[in-house]
């Protein structure tokens, strides 16, 4: 079934939020390798390949079913971070900006009957809910740190561990 109309134009939007999120991990990445925490730069820097896996599935879909897909304007990024937790709580912010566009783009199919996008959107609400509590997680255990530099290392040494989309 060849995708066009509503769903085709917010299945672009959300292209370009995609790689948007991953302009924002991006920047967080390069806050946080400031703060001289490699470890959770480069768990963001994952983070920013993951964000344009999700960009490539959407694209590949759109293309699959005869659409052409188009990047839309892409801002920079105005974060401002000077804590590791201000830098997660930014990360959840967008995460859940996203989840609500993917839910809204579900509404739309379904409301348009295009069921031939809804197993595409089922995955993605399974994957944000997982971003969400992961970032979650991690939220919870920095305020459990506190001003623990011990604490915070330890964080940064596990995060850093983290395997990016392409590994």
């Amino acid at each position: 079934m060849e995708l066009k109309g509503k769903l085709a134009e917010a299945i672009n939007d959300q292209i370009t939020l995609e790689i948007q999120a991953a302009v924002v991990y991006r920047q967080l990445a390069i806050e946080m390798d400031v703060q001289d925490l490699p470890g959770i730069s480069g768990w963001f820097l994952a983070q920013s390949a993951e964000e344009l896996v999700h960009a490539q599935k959407f694209t590949d879909h759109m293309t699959d079913r005869n659409a052409a897909p188009k990047i839309g304007t892409i801002t920079a990024p105005n974060v401002t971070i000077n804590t590791v937790l201000e830098a997660f709580e930014a990360s959840l912010a967008h995460e859940q900006k996203v989840s609500e566009s993917i839910r809204n783009l579900y509404r739309l199919a379904q409301q348009e009957g295009d069921i031939d996008s809804i197993p595409l959107l089922n995955w993605f609400i399974e994957e944000q809910l997982e971003e969400e509590a992961s970032v979650g997680e991690i939220i919870g255990r920095v305020r459990l740190i506190g001003a623990d530099g011990n604490g915070l290392l330890r964080l940064d040494a596990e995060l850093g561990s983290r395997k990016s989309a392409g590994e």
